[in-house]
């Protein structure tokens, strides 16, 4: 499952995110996104845990959860839709 973490810290670096997510299982990736101009955080992230229960149970207990002075902000991740605003499907053939 695909983790959104919102309101980080600007310091806060993607080891002490996998940290905090690794406490309730296994984490696959972890990704905060950076600001190309500033090269600064952009105080948001995402993290990928393989195990949808255990990625659950991260986003119930890290919701609102104090990490570097700010509540943090966990969601399940939403896709952007696609241009168009039709979902991706590889088996689309252009036909409705």
């Amino acid at each position: 499952m695909n983790i959104y973490v919102g309101n980080l810290a600007y310091k806060a670096r993607e080891n002490d995110l996998r940290q905090a997510f690794e406490a309730y299982g296994e984490v696959a990736s972890v990704k905060i996104v950076i600001d190309r101009a500033t090269k600064r955080s952009k105080g948001f992230g995402f993290v990928e845990m393989p195990n949808d229960d255990e990625a659950r149970r991260a986003i119930s207990e890290l919701h609102g959860k104090d990490m570097m002075g700010r509540n943090l902000n966990v969601n399940e991740s939403i896709s952007k839709p696609q241009p168009g605003g039709r979902p991706s499907n590889s088996d689309d053939q252009g036909g409705y």
